[in-house]
């Protein structure tokens, strides 16, 4: 019997969404007749194994495959699947390095630029820059447009994300970030409907499979597709989204590209905007949520892989 370790919590701002993330995957497993060790990393970093403190090799021990549940920074930016790599334990998700790659969302347009992806304007600011910010902000509007979003180059769920559709509200949302993030990204605004595609490896003889596009439509028509949106449930999300066959294989396609191009591994899932049949990438997420309001086990549901057909598959196509 496998013996799988969970990894949930974390040093960062989504560690509510981790905790209930790894709490769902330890049913699954559990269900599943997998032996399970429920490892939480705190807030501060620490490891616990039944509550007790643990250094990470040691908590690690009889260990055959890592389930990493983790969101964000350490979890989702290459840091813990670095310790993995050390102790040679198969683990669930990409790799170190293209995980450091996708996190950030700067890096990430620059290393797709020469594929020919859509994207919107965007700008790198970082907090050196705070004391200009009166000046930069009229330059970004000069620019990208007035219609803008701000949002931390490195977190994901939406986490300080700011709409700014005037030039008061960008110097605010730029002004608040930078005190907290050492870099933002100033993107323009597209209009348009938003989009979801996920892919996972290895199912039905399928080295990489493209699940349905979700479409999302957050509740009131809001521009952004916010932290609270995604968890309320109060949020649309209508599988396969309402699109084009056109813009579904475009949307398909552009996924698959940029999993590929990022080195993405097991699974992931790009976020995107559709204007006029035009495909625009937003970001790609290496662990995607795997809550009872996540998008992800939504789309695998919609081709008949149930939330523990999906654990399983995922556990046993883990790799070192």
């Amino acid at each position: 019997m496998k013996r799988v370790a969970v990894l949930r919590g974390g040093p960062s701002e989504e560690y509510a969404v981790s905790m209930q993330t790894g709490a769902n995957v330890l049913v699954a497993l559990q269900q599943a007749g997998y032996a399970t060790k429920d490892i939480i990393i705190t807030k501060k970093g620490e490891w616990l194994e039944c509550g007790k403190a643990r250094q990470p090799n040691h908590a690690l021990d009889a260990v055959d495959i890592a389930f990493v549940a983790l969101h964000g920074t350490y979890g989702e930016d290459g840091q813990v699947q670095k310790i993995l790599e050390r102790q040679s334990i198969p683990f669930t998700g990409s790799r170190s390095f293209s995980s450091a790659l996708a996190f950030n969302k700067a890096l990430t347009k620059q290393t797709l630029r020469p594929h020919g992806l859509n994207m919107p304007q965007h700008r790198r600011i970082t907090r050196d820059e705070l004391p200009d910010v009166e000046d930069i902000a009229v330059e970004l509007i000069l620019d990208l447009g007035p219609d803008l979003f701000v949002k931390p180059v490195a977190t994901g769920s939406s986490f300080g994300a700011r709409y700014a559709p005037h030039e008061e509200a960008l110097k605010r949302a730029l002004t608040e970030l930078l005190a907290q993030y050492e870099q933002v990204l100033v993107e323009e605004y597209i209009r348009g409907k938003e989009a979801t595609v996920g892919i996972l490896s290895d199912f039905r003889n399928q080295s990489l499979y493209t699940l349905p596009v979700i479409e999302i439509v957050p509740p009131g028509g809001s521009p952004l597709f916010s932290y609270e949106d995604k968890y309320n449930g109060k949020t649309e999300e209508i599988v396969p989204g309402r699109f084009s066959y056109h813009e579904k294989s475009k949307l398909s396609e552009a996924a698959m590209l940029v999993h590929d191009v990022i080195g993405c591994k097991h699974y992931s899932r790009s976020d995107f905007i559709v204007r006029n049949g035009e495909v625009y990438f937003l970001e790609i997420n290496t662990l995607p949520g795997l809550t009872n309001e996540s998008l992800y086990p939504k789309a695998a549901a919609a081709v008949g892989l149930s939330y523990n057909e999906l654990i399983r598959h995922l556990v046993e196509t883990a790799h070192a």
